[in-house]
């Protein structure tokens, strides 16, 4: 299975976060949201889970 990034630096913030996150899939979405919620102060639900689901990226094979 190909591991998942969420990247916090892709999106601009008043905190400029720098939190990187990979794992499986769920695992990356649900600590996204959860990011999202307590830190970025977002509305849990599952239009912010579609959203963060589309921003994931395959994590980059290390050479």
């Amino acid at each position: 299975m190909t591991r998942k990034v969420a990247d916090c630096r892709r999106f601009p913030s008043e905190t400029n976060c720098t939190l990187t996150i990979t794992g499986e899939e769920d695992e990356v979405l649900e600590a996204a949201t959860q990011h999202a919620v307590s830190v970025h102060k977002h509305q849990e639900g599952p239009e912010l889970r579609e959203r963060i689901r589309e921003f994931l990226e395959d994590e980059k094979a290390k050479a």
